[in-house]
Parts: structure tokens; sequence; C-alpha cells
């Protein structure tokens, strides 16, 4: 019944949205290599579901390894600078900097420096990625009750005992949601990085069907990286309800 009420509403918006854009196409005069008709993706889904899938396989290789990538250097980096103070007042007004930088300058000195292959890939995404990790990892450090690091202060508990016990589980959730936002995030970037250079993959065929004349196959590209997306965030929220369970515990509520 609960799973009936999280996914009936989105449903009925999406039947919506799609009802209306398809009588906006059909009615409105719109020319349709322009903008298809959701019956045309559909249709693109069900023809080129071999060429869709081996270029979703591509992608989704490179949103992984690339979201782990952001993940693990965003937490790191996090860390890092909570333990010294030195190293925020240096690095964090770079990293806010760093986000207003074009990718489409970046990719073209990564393809020089390290090839066409998966490394740029990788590194594009991870550069796009792990900034939302670093804020929110951050943000889930400065909401520590600090009551609990002044009783660890009190029984002798060394900084990295402190860390480990009580600022490392606090923020956690914090954690999850910037992985959540980062992989939403990989999959953008992981088009910018094909587009730039790649012989494969969903943004790859996305960038080829549009002067191809081939709308519907585009827009079905779209499509599958947008269910891609949200299977990751999906995937992400079920994890994180396993690892840090307490995050979904009701306030007042003692753990047995």
């Amino acid at each position: 019944m609960r799973l009936a009420r999280r996914v009936l509403p989105p449903a009925i918006l999406l039947l919506v949205l799609f009802g209306a854009w398809e009588l906006y196409v059909d009615l409105g005069g719109v020319d349709r290599l322009v903008l298809p008709a959701p019956r045309d993706v559909a249709r693109s889904l069900f023809e080129d579901r071999s060429l869709l899938l081996s270029n979703l396989l591509v992608t989704a290789k490179e949103v992984l390894l690339g979201g782990v990538l952001a993940v693990v250097l965003g937490f790191g980096l996090a860390v890092a600078i909570q333990f010294s103070r030195t190293l925020r007042a240096a690095v964090y007004p770079l990293l806010i900097g760093s986000q207003a930088v074009p990718v489409v300058v970046i990719a073209p000195v990564l393809l020089i420096w390290l090839g066409f292959g998966l490394a740029p890939k990788l590194v594009v995404i991870a550069l796009v990625s792990f900034f939302p990790v670093v804020v929110t990892t951050l943000a889930g450090f400065a909401a520590v009750d600090q009551d609990l690091m002044k009783l660890m202060r009190t029984f002798d508990a060394t900084r990295l005992r402190s860390f480990w016990h009580v600022e490392l589980p606090a923020t956690m959730p914090r954690v999850f949601t910037g992985a959540k936002i980062a992989v939403a995030v990989a999959v953008i970037g992981a088009v910018f990085a094909e587009w730039t250079g790649s012989s494969a993959g969903l943004g790859y065929l996305l960038n080829q069907s549009i002067p191809q004349l081939l709308p519907a196959r585009a827009m079905a590209s779209v499509a599958i990286l947008c269910v891609f997306a949200i299977a990751l965030f999906g995937l992400l929220s079920l994890a994180e309800r396993v690892a840090v369970p307490w995050a979904y515990q009701p306030r007042g509520e003692i753990s047995p």
C-alpha cells in the first residue's frame, strides 16, 4: 500500500505530461524533426533497443566508476578540511570557484594529457560530481552535537577516536545525500565527456542523432539517461537505509 502511494502520483503525473506533449505535437503544428511525439520516442526505444543498450553499458560504466571516484575524493577532501582549518581557508574558496569553470574548457586539455580512453571521462565526471559530496559532508560535520564532542574530550578521547565514534556516524546521512546528488550530476558529466571525445555511449549517440535528423533516437537516449539516474538514486537510498538505519529512526525512539 505504501509503495502504491509512492509510485502512483509520479506515474499519473508522467501520463498527464506525456498526454499533453502528444497533443501539443499533434495539434500545435510542431515539426517532428524539432520535437518528436512520445509515440515516436517509444518506437525508437523498441526499434533501436540493441543500439541503445550497447551505448548504455558504456555510459553506465563511466558513471559508476566516475561516481565512485567523486565520492571517495569528495569525502576524503571534506575529512581533510575538517581536520585542518588552514586547509579549509586555503582550499574551500578554490573549490567554490572551480564549479564556475565550464567543462568544455577542461575536457580538451584532459584529452591532450590522458588521451581518448576512459581516463579523461572519469576525470570530467569526478570534477563535475565531487563538489556536492564535499559540501554536504562538511555540513554534516558542522551539525554534529558539540555536547557529545565535549563529552568525548572529558573522557580524554583522542581527536581520531572522537571522529570515528561521534563525527563520522553523525555525518554519514549527509554523505549519502551528497552521493545521491553526485550520481545524478555524474550522468550529466558523462554526457559532456562523451560529447568532447568518444566513439560510444549515450552522450555520443545523442550528439550523433541530432545532426542525422533522428530526434526520436536522441530523445530515447535522454529517456534512458533519466531512468538510469533515477535507478542509481533509488539504489543509493536503499543502501543508505541499510548502512545508516539510525537516520530513519523516529526521534525519541531508542534502539534496543
